[in-house]
């Protein structure tokens, strides 16, 4: 959808460039989680290093001698810094901001420090796992996913994620809260696509899209007579001529499971009556299709 609107916002014509910045943009996408869910392997090992560092002082105090290690023995922080699916995807993607950029850890550090969480925490001497990762889980909500320093690094570093962290956050979080206590707490990278099959997928929806624009914006110019067309905000032209490409172009894929996907899409990208809007639009696209026979769905259940 973005490159979609990027074309149209560059007045672009050339497809096999914008689809390899599609692709690119998918891969940057998976940066930027590792980026987001390295944060707190990265707080966990600075940390640790810096208790070391303390210990060995020449006028060691006797805190710094026998420091709490509570923190850095949390067992959802340990689980993401040994675990080896995370650790084989941040070296494939040489992912190390933090490792060059270690001020923005420490910014994180001493706002974990400061807050109410993290000192209720470590005046307990003992902790559950449960304990160990509802710490971990509003860390990151609180402290790590809102942090102004961080989201202004992010934007420096490429300005099209963005749009993309409220949607890495928000799957970074619910594997957080996921997390169980075994060796490798159940987590797992997520990968880019399932299967060749998906990337491809990406490659048509794009490609028919495009292709096929000015017809399929004619199945719905019927539909809004109360709307000139130049006043359809754009984003949601382009929501409609996806939807209407997956209806008639993309046999396996439900109707209900296009509409929703596509309402989220509205409701997240553009204005706050467009998911409204298009809903109506496509519930009497899905009858009239209907009527005229012109859904051809194939597999159970994908009306």
């Amino acid at each position: 959808m973005q490159t979609l609107y990027s074309m149209h916002q560059n007045n672009s014509d050339s497809i096999e460039k914008e689809e390899k910045f599609l692709f690119q943009s998918i891969e940057n996408v998976q940066d930027l989680y590792l980026i987001m869910i390295s944060t707190l392997v990265e707080i966990r090992a600075k940390e640790e290093a810096f208790i070391e560092i303390s210990r060995k002082k020449h006028l060691a105090t006797k805190e710094e001698k026998n420091p709490n290690l509570k923190f850095i023995k949390n067992s959802v922080l340990n689980i993401l810094s040994e675990n080896n699916s995370l650790s084989i995807a941040l070296e494939n993607r040489k992912i190390n901001n933090w490792k060059i950029n270690d001020e923005y850890i420490q910014i994180l550090i001493n706002e974990i420090k400061d807050s109410e969480l993290y000192k209720n925490y470590m005046a307990k001497p003992n902790s559950s796992f449960e304990e160990d990762k509802d710490l971990v889980v509003t860390i990151f909500t609180d402290i790590i996913a809102p942090n102004v320093k961080l989201y202004e690094y992010l934007e420096d570093h490429k300005l099209t994620w963005i749009d993309d962290v409220p949607l890495v956050n928000t799957l970074i979080l619910k594997q957080l809260k996921a997390v169980v206590n075994t060796e490798d707490g159940g987590f797992k990278v997520p990968k880019l696509y399932n299967d060749i099959d998906d990337k491809d997928f990406v490659s048509q929806l794009f490609r028919r899209t495009i292709l096929n624009e000015k017809a399929l914006a004619q199945e719905y110019a019927d539909k809004t007579p109360n709307w000139e067309a130049e006043r359809i905000a754009e984003i949601d032209n382009i929501i409609l001529r996806m939807a209407i490409c997956e209806f008639l172009k993309f046999p396996s894929i439900p109707v209900k499971v296009t509409i929703n996907e596509y309402l989220e899409l509205a409701k997240e990208y553009s204005t706050p009556k467009s998911s409204i809007f298009i809903n109506g639009i496509l519930d009497n696209l899905v009858k009239d299709f209907t009527a005229a026979d012109k859904l051809k769905k194939v597999g159970r259940g994908l009306m």
